[in-house]
Order: C-alpha cells, then sequence, then structure tokens
C-alpha cells in the first residue's frame, strides 16, 4: 500500500541538491576516493571547472562533503565524504550495481 503523506522537505532539497548536474557524479568520485580537485576532473571526465567548484560548494554547503585545506606550499584543498555523506554510500553503491545490471 502506498503511503499518501507528502515528501518530507529535508527529502526535496536533498533530491533538488543531487539533481544538479554532476552531483551524484561528485559524490560517487569522493566515495571511490577522489580527494583533490584534479582527481575529481579525473574522474568526471568532461565536467566543465567551475561546474565542478560550484557542484563541490553545494555538496560541502549541504554538509555532504569536507573542505581541508593543507597547511603546504602551495596550500592544497582536499575533500572527502562527511559523516552525512558516507551515509550515501549504499545509494552510491546500489547505483553501480544497477548499471552492471543492464
Amino acid at each position: 500500500m502506498c503511503s499518501r503523506e507528502p515528501v518530507p522537505p529535508e527529502v526535496r532539497a536533498l533530491t533538488a541538491l543531487l539533481e544538479r548536474r554532476w552531483s551524484l557524479s561528485v559524490l560517487y568520485a569522493a566515495h571511490l576516493g577522489a580527494v583533490r580537485f584534479s582527481e575529481f576532473e579525473q574522474a568526471l571526465g568532461q565536467v566543465p571547472p567551475a561546474t565542478l567548484a560550484a557542484r563541490l560548494a553545494d555538496l560541502e554547503g549541504a554538509g555532504l562533503l569536507e573542505r581541508r585545506v593543507l597547511d603546504t606550499r602551495p596550500p592544497r584543498t582536499e575533500y572527502a565524504l562527511s559523516a552525512e555523506g558516507l551515509r550515501l554510500a549504499p545509494l552510491l553503491e546500489a547505483l553501480t550495481s544497477c548499471s552492471r545490471g543492464r
């Protein structure tokens, strides 16, 4: 039986973020271990740098990625899934298993 409850606002907000182009791909790349901007570019292929920067900022702002600026010369920035982002791991893994079934 299908519930007739409205979709909660937090679910709508998360799906709106994940529907943005490249968002799921960025999360998937982070899940696989990408941490630096260049690694995300390599993993994603044809993503424009400005779009990648925007998605990283969006996902950080939503609490799904953590951004660390390392005290090196020159400074390096790394990204990793946050505790909230790690909660999406089963979804990200399910996407992989679904694509293998085709």
